[in-house]
């Protein structure tokens, strides 16, 4: 595939970028298609993205519909037939304003004001439409096969809340109608597993009106909420740490001494106790470095594992919230280890395992991606040459693959990101490990080390759920909703045929309940198909147990399996040997 660039060269691409310059010239063919429909529109910024593109356009009180969504597709299709040529040409910045403030483009205006005096700036042009772009594109219309109009939403102008809300119209782009049709067909799928939908289906959680981005979790929700913090404490039990609570205000000195307080309260909530400032905790970790600085240590006490499942407050922007994947307030499961410089190599590693195993757990693959210091940072160049060498040397020695990720570290260290991959093939940001030389110093924390002489130690930040609500989210689409066994919030779905059958029904029940198997009794007055429907299709139960005149004459139950749909007639004690095995073992 040709492309054209800023300097007029036209050379083939390669095919890593092929996506990228389809995408970023539809993005100018949305706009041309926005521009002949309503000559009124006036254009921010519109990029290429990952599976598609966006251009954010205001277009003063008009709110646009979806049939003017549809109106906006057909012209696009009208202008790729048209297969007009894209040219590219450059202006000096004089020119640049000039040129764009006699085509009354306010934005592009005044985004030339934030490029250097002597900039000479690139333009591209097809049939009547003028852009304002690096590039680079294609090198007509015609090339742009495969799109499609997806949706649209707010965006503040430049991001900023402060500015006038914008109309950001998102579409996809693909290389062929092919390519096109599987990702619809991947995103209907992804409708089908919104965590929101089944969520509300299954009684999870709920969000309300009066606390945007604070979710409820309900009954169902908190059992499997719950079971995972159950599978959390046990793992790390057994791995060696020890759990704490912190409080959830503190002082703002606190916030000022780690750091949190010049780099990050802009995402923080803050409140006023007896005339002082406080801050709601953004993150557990200053908590957890006063709770090692509580006492004194000795070198044989490191590593100290130190893990919470603390409850969190971020602001996010109301438009960025989003079910349980934003959110303002979360579980995190933090931990922080606190070690000598010869134990990092070790200690990274058994993160690692840590983190692998519980992905492991849920059937996840998983790519690892290394971040590097940020310019918003803190402390010596020394220290974060040490402690990436340090995030390096672990996963080297484990062998594993990597991606460098330049300047996303935590402003306090570099950190190792573990992105995680569902069952419909899309990828989540979950578990990190940060290596921290900086608040110990800023805390001045210390320990004795073997000679006499006080040493400071080395932190360890790390997350294997992340947000526990965010990947509860995960795990609902991932599954479906149709949890594994363990997880389910109800396992078992008692469901008599008809009254002849609900009094050895609920004697199964009460069987059931004592081996502490969660199991409900549905004993309406509906129809036996309507009760399966709703407890495999609705509830997502895992095992129904349908019991007619016949089981309860002989004794025995018909378990129908969720997955399979298969029906199998055992003995009570046979199931209750099965399930419980299939609890215990936690198995996926």
């Amino acid at each position: 595939m040709k492309v054209i660039y800023n300097n007029g060269e036209v050379k083939e691409c390669l095919k890593e970028e092929e996506l990228h310059v389809i995408r970023h010239t539809a993005a100018h063919i949305m706009a041309q298609a926005i521009k002949r429909l309503y000559p009124e529109a006036d254009f921010a910024f519109g990029p290429a993205t990952e599976n598609g593109f966006y251009y954010d356009v205001d277009l003063g009180d008009r709110k646009l519909t979806d049939e003017d969504l549809t109106a906006i597709e057909k012209e696009m299709k009208k202008i790729v037939k048209e297969n007009l040529p894209v040219k590219p040409f450059i202006l000096p910045r004089e020119e640049a304003v000039k040129l764009m403030e006699e085509r009354k483009e306010k934005y592009k205006v005044e985004h030339i004001g934030d490029l250097a005096e002597d900039a000479v700036i690139s333009f591209y042009q097809q049939g009547e439409y003028i852009d304002m772009c690096v590039g680079p594109h294609l090198t007509y219309t015609k090339g742009v096969k495969a799109f499609k109009i997806t949706q649209q939403s707010g965006a503040y102008w430049r991001g900023d809340k402060a500015n006038k809300m914008l109309t950001r119209i998102n579409g996809i782009a693909f290389a062929s109608q092919e390519e096109l049709d599987a990702h619809l067909k991947l995103l209907e799928e992804a409708a089908r597993r919104d965590h929101r939908k089944i969520g509300r289906e299954m009684n999870l959680f709920m969000l309300c009106e009066e606390g945007p981005g604070f979710p409820f979790f309900l009954p169902n929700g908190m059992i499997l909420k719950n079971t995972l913090i159950d599978y959390w404490r046990d793992i790390h039990h057994k791995a060696g740490y020890v759990e704490v609570s912190t409080p959830l205000i503190m002082n703002r000195h606190l916030w000022e001494t780690s750091g949190h307080w010049d780099h990050y309260k802009d995402n923080m909530y803050a409140t006023k106790i007896d005339d002082e400032d406080y801050c709601i905790k953004p993150m557990n970790c200053p908590g957890g470095v006063m709770v090692y600085r509580s006492e004194n240590h000795s070198y044989r006490e490191l590593p100290m594992r130190v893990g919470e499942i603390g409850l969190v407050h971020r602001h996010e922007l109301k438009g960025a919230l989003h079910g349980l994947f934003r959110v303002r307030c979360f579980n995190q499961d933090d931990a922080h280890i606190f070690m000598r410089r010869d134990q990092i190599t070790d200690e990274i590693v058994g993160v690692v395992h840590l983190i692998n195993e519980v992905y492991s757990k849920f059937g996840f693959k998983y790519a690892i991606e290394l971040s590097t210091r940020p310019e918003n940072s803190m402390g010596s160049d020394e220290d974060w040459e040490a402690a990436t060498n340090g995030l390096k040397g672990a996963l080297d020695k484990l062998g594993l693959p990597y991606t460098i990720n330049e300047g996303d570290g935590a402003f306090y260290g570099p950190k190792i990101d573990f992105h995680l991959e569902d069952s419909l093939g899309r990828t989540w940001q979950c578990g990190t490990i940060q290596l921290d030389f900086q608040m110990p110093l800023n805390f001045q924390l210390e320990y004795v080390a073997e000679n006499g002489e006080k040493e400071r130690p080395i932190m360890i930040h790390r997350v294997c759920f992340g947000s526990i609500e965010r990947f509860i989210g995960i795990l609902t689409e991932h599954y479906a909703g149709k949890f594994p066994t363990w997880l389910a919030p109800t396992q078992v779905k008692v469901l008599p045929v008809s009254e002849k059958s609900v009094e050895y029904a609920k004697k199964l029940t009460d069987a059931l309940e004592e081996k502490s198997i969660r199991v409900k009794l549905d004993d309406r007055n509906e129809k036996i198909g309507y009760k399966i429907r709703e407890a495999q299709q609705v509830d997502r139960v895992p095992y129904m147990l349908i019991i007619g005149a016949k089981e309860a004459e002989e004794g025995n139950i018909s378990v129908r399996n969720r997955d399979t749909g298969e029906t199998t007639t055992m003995s009570l004690d046979e199931f209750i040997a099965k399930i419980t095995e299939e609890i215990s073992s936690r198995k996926s």
